[in-house]
């Protein structure tokens, strides 16, 4: 059995989950949409050019889910994947899980995007299990803060290396298929890096190093 490892957003998915929640929080006025819709493509432009500040993006991104009740986000979430996740959902992404399955693989999601969002996703992918960004909950409440090391760049091998020990599984023949730059450390760990959609830096890195690029759009 091999680790495939698959980022989520803009690489199984066609968009960015983070992003489009941020958007869909908008358009259902929850938040102030205007100020809200600004500073969510500013983090997500610097998300882009691999210059984010993880910290100071998750005190954006989860003040939200400590502000309603965990109903009525779930509402929400469930309203969410039909009409906003659904659309992204790509059918070479399942075909790509599906070769994966077939030959006996452990399917896991890596993603930055906090769980409280990927969550569900994951679930509709099928996949063995997921790795994202930790919100912490206290007495069954989101708090707004994060819990653990947010699974973002080098703390997605960080995060791995934890799972890896506590799980026994091995990097052997691993496989890790992404879309962005960001991901360029656990791409470096793995025995079979792909690239996916690549952003620019990205393809410029595969194409040095002689990693297969792919398109699942």
């Amino acid at each position: 059995m091999s680790l495939a490892i698959f980022d989520l957003d803009n690489t199984l998915l066609n968009g960015d989950s983070d992003h489009a929640w941020g958007e869909f929080l908008c358009d259902k006025g929850i938040v102030n949409a205007e100020h809200y819709r600004q500073a969510n493509d500013y983090f997500y432009q610097q998300y882009k050019a691999g210059s984010m500040d993880i910290y100071e993006f998750l005190e954006f991104a989860l003040k939200p889910l400590a502000e309603h009740e965990p109903a009525e986000l779930e509402q929400l979430h469930q309203e969410f994947m039909q009409t906003t996740v659904a659309p992204m959902m790509l059918d070479k992404a399942a075909t790509l899980l599906q070769k994966h399955r077939d030959q006996g693989d452990f399917l896991l999601i890596i993603t930055a995007t906090n769980r409280f969002v990927t969550g569900p996703i994951a679930t509709a992918l099928g996949v063995d299990d997921t790795l994202a960004t930790d919100p912490e909950q206290i007495d069954g409440r989101y708090t707004g803060k994060v819990s653990g090391t947010p699974c973002f760049q080098s703390g997605k091998v960080a995060r791995l290396n934890a799972w890896l020990a506590q799980t026994g599984h091995s990097m052997e023949n691993s496989y890790f298929y992404s879309d962005s730059i960001n991901d360029k450390p656990l791409l470096d760990l793995v025995s079979n890096p792909v690239a996916v959609d690549p952003d620019e830096r990205l393809k410029q890195v595969a194409e040095e190093n002689g990693w297969p690029i792919i398109s699942l759009r």
